[in-house]
C-alpha cells in the first residue's frame, strides 16, 4: 500500500489517468460480470422450465400465461407474439406467402431476444483486449518518468532504479488482473449464449410449425 500511495505521489497527470482509467475499467467489469451472470444463468434456467410449461399447456392462451410467468428475461415471449401475430393488411410484407412472413417475423424476433441475451459482450471483450496494453503504456511511462527524476538526481545506483521502475511495473500487473476476469467472463458467457441460442432456434422451428397447421 506504502508503494502505491508512493508511486501515486511521483506520478504525473498522464501516469495518475492511467491508473484511473483502469480502476474505471475494472469497476465496470465487475459490475457487468455480476449482472450479466445473474440475469444469464437466470435465463438458461427459464428456458428449459418455459418452454417444457408451454408445450404442456391445454390451450395457446394458457401457454402464453406459462411463458409471460417464467420467461423472467423476456427472451421467449417475443417469439411466441411473431408467431400469432398478424401482418397489417396492404402492406408489402403481406405480399408473401404465409410460411415467409413467419420465417422473418420469428428471425427478426429472435435476433431481438438474442441482443438481450448479448447485450455488455462487447465491453467485456473490449477491456479484455485493450487493459493489458493500457497497462504497459502507464508501466513504460512511468520508467521513462522514473528515469528522468534519477537522471536529474545526479549519480544513479541500483536501489535508486530499482524502486521507482518496480513501482512503475505494478500498472502492468493491474492491466492484467482488469482483463484476465473479463476475458473469462466472455467466453465463459458467450458459452452460455449459444446454449441459448440453441434453445430459441428450437422453440422458434417448432412454433413455425405449429403456426403452419
Amino acid at each position: 500500500m506504502q508503494g502505491l500511495a508512493q508511486f501515486w505521489g511521483e506520478s504525473d497527470a498522464i501516469g495518475r489517468a492511467v491508473a484511473v482509467l483502469l480502476l474505471a475499467m475494472s469497476v465496470s467489469a465487475w459490475v457487468l460480470i455480476l449482472w450479466k451472470g445473474f440475469g444469464l444463468n437466470r435465463a438458461r434456467r427459464d428456458l428449459a422450465l418455459a418452454i417444457a410449461a408451454f408445450w404442456g399447456a391445454d390451450s395457446l392462451d394458457n401457454g402464453r400465461q406459462r411463458l409471460a410467468s417464467l420467461d423472467r428475461e423476456t427472451v421467449l415471449l417475443p417469439l411466441l407474439d411473431a408467431a400469432i401475430a398478424r401482418e397489417a393488411a396492404g402492406t408489402l410484407a403481406t405480399q408473401a406467402d404465409r410460411s415467409s412472413q413467419l420465417t422473418r417475423r420469428l428471425r427478426d424476433a429472435m435476433h431481438r431476444s438474442l441482443q438481450r441475451l448479448q447485450h455488455g459482450q462487447v465491453l467485456l471483450a473490449s477491456i479484455g483486449s485493450t487493459a493489458p496494453f493500457i497497462g504497459l503504456f502507464g508501466t513504460v511511462w512511468g520508467i521513462y518518468h522514473a528515469l528522468l527524476s534519477i537522471s536529474t538526481a545526479g549519480a544513479i545506483t541500483i536501489d535508486k532504479v530499482a524502486g521507482p521502475v518496480g513501482e512503475a511495473l505494478i500498472m502492468t500487473a493491474a492491466g492484467l488482473a482488469v482483463a484476465i476476469p473479463a476475458v473469462l467472463a466472455y467466453n465463459l458467457f458467450g458459452k452460455w449464449v449459444a446454449g441459448c441460442e440453441a434453445e430459441l432456434e428450437g422453440f422458434a422451428h417448432d412454433l413455425r410449425e405449429m403456426a403452419l397447421k
